[in-house]
């Protein structure tokens, strides 16, 4: 009795303990997230008279706002996750407008290195942060750029800065634009996975990293033009900014590659060399502060953006922002893979996203739909559902698309139906084809003494399993179905692009273009950004100015995320991001291999047919 209530009290002693540093662990959870979220009440910042904004380029620009990943919000809090921080392109071109036209700041400070992941940061969204600047800039308040080791992108927003300082011993890193896919055709054979594929259209590359070692004439002639293209458009700027001939930017990259600090300053690409100190003691003497120990007046981009007005777009001139009350333009943001299903956060769930265009469609308030689509595409079933509530939604209100980086595919699929199409110069968007993969595991499962066996009521009953390679007669299936997908494809562009079918099928072949030759073949309507977007679109609903903008998906308040983390903590799955969290050179490989393998997890398509893009298309 005695070792029973002696064990007794321990056990109710452990409870309390445990329970105690339970409730206390779960007191810390509850503050750290609220402390992630910005949960509580905001310190409103304070901009001091001749102050300059600061842009910190060390983020991933995205499309959508940031949305909750319980994954790694649970790294996070354990201390570790590697994911970059994020600033949505909205916010950032609506605080560079703004302060273009804010009597109290005096300039713009840029500084530090894009961290691309996933689809953000790409050119498209680049062109429009440096459209900001440019007004910035004709407001007449300098750009001041300090840059250590700028690549390509930061190039191209940094530019146009009135003052460019380089480290004197940094490095331009700018050789020009590349792409280098990946390929696992022999991987896969070594692992005994077999893969059959169909396809139409002669440039649709996305099966070649599963059955090639390396790019097919065509894919590399498709390869070769976009790259010719993007870069072009990109090199004609920056050069144009530093008050360069194209040519003779070209010949110094050409002769340099990496561009060291003292060739840099001859040849004009940057102003001058100094060290990040000497930069601020500069900016301490612009603002009044000179042998001040205080920093210079400053105010950093993610802080100015929480005074500009709530739930107003930045295209919006700003004496009519708050003159709301005329209706609502409605921002959806289609980023990531299309996938059957509600799909994950980071991809873009056919069904999903259905339903949030059937809801807007139905809401009187919402006026006009502005579709922002950043996808390579997808699965063809999910592309034509959220194409079919476009058709719906168009009948009712006005439906504009604006293309960000990607919007190719099932990416385009989504979006040719559109009352008006807007893309940026280095857009990659068409490809216009379809394919069809099939897998099987036999040698693999072979190898370690697993064999299968069927009854079958039907001729073709078993003709879904991995467990065997697919019969000549049910490849013909496929590859029916693929042909069927991809006429329908060829049908609707004709159609809503007003393009006679054989033009469509001539420039179809799952050919990739930029932005800039899209316009000229008639797949888009307009070069312009989602500011552009959104004020056609207020136009066309008859809005004038006095209107709102709301987007879609939204950031979610701290309630909604608790709610969600009680009801739902999973690892994230989507694996979708390019190259995410690299750090150094074999994490890099490692990183992007997994991200891309990660990738087959997308190919999910009830029919197995898709419109999408190689396995991610990376420009660098």
């Amino acid at each position: 009795m005695k070792n029973f209530l002696t064990s007794l009290l321990g056990a109710l002693a452990a409870l309390v303990v445990f329970s105690v540093g339970s409730l206390f662990c779960l007191f810390v959870f509850f503050v750290a997230l609220a402390v992630l979220m910005g949960g509580g009440e905001k310190r409103q910042p304070t901009v001091e008279k001749g102050a300059y904004l600061v842009f910190d380029m060390s983020v991933n620009v995205t499309d959508a706002p940031e949305q909750l990943n319980p994954g790694a919000l649970m790294e996070a809090l354990a201390g570790g996750g590697d994911e970059p921080r994020q600033l949505q392109l909205r916010q950032v071109t609506g605080a560079l407008k703004a302060a273009a036209e804010d009597g109290r700041i005096a300039g713009v400070f840029l500084c530090g290195r894009f961290q691309p992941s996933g689809y953000g940061t790409g050119y498209a969204a680049l062109r429009e942060i440096r459209e900001a600047l440019e007004q910035v800039r004709a407001a007449r308040k300098p750009v001041i750029a300090y840059l250590d080791s700028p690549t390509v992108r930061e190039m191209f927003v940094a530019s146009l800065a009135d003052e460019l300082a380089l480290d004197p011993y940094g490095l331009v890193v700018m050789p020009g634009l590349a792409s280098q896919p990946m390929y696992y055709a022999g991987a896969l054979e070594k692992f005994g996975v077999g893969v059959q594929v169909t396809r139409v259209g002669k440039y649709k590359s996305a099966i070649e990293p599963f059955t090639r070692a390396d790019m097919s004439p065509e894919s590399r002639e498709q390869m070769q033009k976009l790259l010719d293209d993007l870069w072009g458009d990109l090199r004609n700027d920056i050069a144009a900014g530093r008050g360069l001939r194209a040519r003779e930017l070209q010949a110094l990259v050409d002769a340099e590659g990496l561009i060291r600090p003292e060739v840099a300053l001859r040849k004009k690409l940057v102003t001058r060399l100094a060290y990040r100190d000497e930069v601020i003691e500069d900016l301490k003497t612009r603002t009044g502060r000179q042998g001040s120990s205080e920093p210079f007046k400053q105010v950093s981009l993610p802080e100015y953006a929480l005074v500009l007005p709530r739930g107003t777009g930045p295209a919006l001139p700003p004496e009519t922002r708050m003159a709301g009350g005329r209706g609502t333009v409605a921002i959806v943001y289609a980023e990531g893979v299309i996938v059957d299903g509600d799909g994950s956060l980071a991809e873009v769930g056919g069904a999903r996203f259905a339903r949030q265009l059937r809801r807007l469609r139905q809401d009187d308030s919402v006026k006009a739909i502005v579709l922002r689509v950043n996808s390579p595409g997808g699965s063809a079933t999910a592309a034509e559902h959220i194409q079919r509530e476009i058709r719906l939604a168009r009948k009712e209100k006005p439906v504009i698309v604006s293309m960000g980086a990607y919007a190719a595919s099932g990416g385009y699929w989504i979006a040719t139906y559109a009352d008006r199409i807007f893309a940026e110069p280095g857009t990659i968007t068409g490809s216009i084809g379809v394919f069809g993969m099939q897998f099987d595991v036999q040698k693999l499962a072979g190898s370690v003494g697993v064999t299968f066996d069927s009854v079958k009521t039907g001729r073709f009953a078993d003709t879904m399993t991995i467990a065997r390679p697919k019969s000549p007669d049910e490849m013909e299936i496929y590859q029916r179905m693929v042909d069927w997908i991809y006429e329908e494809f060829v049908g609707k562009v004709a159609e809503s692009r007003n393009l006679p079918r054989e033009r469509v099928h001539e420039i179809a072949q799952g050919r990739v273009w930029s932005g800039a030759e899209a316009l000229k073949l008639g797949l888009v309507d307009e070069i312009g950004g989602l500011d552009a977007a959104i004020l056609h679109a207020a136009e066309k609903a008859g809005l004038g100015d006095g209107y709102r903008v709301r987007e879609f998906p939204r950031k979610k308040e701290l309630a909604e995320v608790l709610a969600h983390m009680f009801g739902e903590i999973v690892p994230d799955q989507s694996e979708s991001r390019l190259g995410a969290g690299a750090k150094g050179a074999i994490d890099g490989v490692v990183s992007r291999l997994r991200a891309e393998l990660g990738v087959l997890n997308q190919f999910n398509d009830p029919k197995g047919i898709y419109a999408r893009l190689p396995l991610e298309m990376i420009v660098k």
